[in-house]
């Protein structure tokens, strides 16, 4: 019962006074979900150690857009439930579709299709993915800019030709956003665009590590390594420091990201900062709005990066910049 209509009023009465006479209260969560309002709203995202069985670790960035999540959810009044998909996605999405208002759902956790189906039973909002000829919301970050404005700073700065570029698992549409900027600073520059990444780190400090060690290995090293993420910077900076060659007169290197840990990295790590917890914050804020207003207009959010210039490009002072 909801709020005794439908009833006739001697009905209403005989219920109320048997409900009374058990000592039933109205339980708050049975009604949510009579006009499916949970208050809860789902994050889904990959487990990126199930990619490879070699990676060692799980990108920071997930955690700080996990953080901005929850901060807005908070601030709404909503719970935050959250889920790695591990491969078994599909399953653990119908699971998780079922007990919750809507879904946050970030760049490869589901395949587009089984997104699409299942936005016909929640609003979805897709998070770093922006599904060509999607109709859902969409939030992510300006990954192409802002490699574009970086790679144009070592090119024209520190007047570097021979660039290398690390990226994240080819599947990445963060990586492939930043690949293409990369690519469109070199075209630029009319120098000559390579078709794929010089190696694929896959996000982690462990594949950064391997990466620059191919790299090394190759015959001739390039003048500068720019990679996909912070985290395979700070792999293959050690490994720059064990084989003796000096960041950045040797050889230099950048990050994309701005993690607490490229500040304190020796040599600090020049990076393009990225709004993470922003990306959760808005992410969850777009879809409390699409649950309150089902046929509003789709939005489409893409906030800004920032350059931020440190030692590990050749820069003897930090200095950021709009990318």
């Amino acid at each position: 019962m909801h709020d005794g209509t439908g009833f006739s009023p001697p009905t209403r009465k005989r219920v109320l006074a048997a409900a009374a006479a058990m000592g039933w209260v109205p339980s708050g969560p049975a009604r949510g979900l009579a006009f499916r309002k949970t208050g809860i709203v789902g994050l889904l995202f990959p487990d990126l150690a199930s990619f490879s069985e070699s990676e060692e670790e799980s990108p920071l960035f997930i955690d700080q857009v996990i953080r901005g999540a929850e901060r807005a959810a908070a601030a709404a009044g909503v719970a935050v439930l959250i889920a790695a998909t591990r491969g078994a996605g599909r399953k653990l999405a119908r699971s998780v579709v079922g007990q919750v208002d809507g879904l946050v759902v970030l760049a490869r956790s589901l395949p587009v299709k089984d997104i699409q189906i299942f936005s016909r039973s929640v609003p979805i909002v897709v998070l770093a993915d922006r599904l060509n000829g999607s109709r859902l919301d969409y939030v992510g970050a300006d990954n192409r800019g802002g490699m574009r404005e970086l790679t144009a700073h070592v090119l024209t700065v520190h007047r570097f030709t021979r660039l290398a570029f690390v990226g994240g698992p080819a599947r990445s549409p963060d990586s492939q956003e930043r690949f293409a900027g990369f690519r469109m600073a070199m075209r630029a520059a009319g120098l000559s665009v390579p078709g794929r990444p010089a190696a694929d780190g896959g996000f982690t400090e462990a594949g950064g590590a391997r990466a620059m060690r191919a790299l090394l290995a190759s015959g001739k090293p390039p003048q500068a390594v720019l990679f996909g993420n912070d985290e395979m910077a700070v792999g293959g900076l050690s490994v720059l420091r064990a084989a003796g060659v000096r960041v950045p007169s040797g050889i230099a290197v950048t990050g994309f990201d701005d993690i607490a840990l490229s500040r304190h990295v020796q040599p600090s790590l020049t990076t393009v900062k990225q709004p993470m917890r922003d990306l959760g914050g808005q992410a969850v804020r777009v879809l409390l709005a699409r649950v309150a207003e089902p046929a509003s207009r789709r939005q489409s959010l893409v906030l800004p990066t920032q350059l931020v210039v440190r030692r590990s490009c050749g820069c003897t002072t930090r200095r950021g910049m709009a990318a």
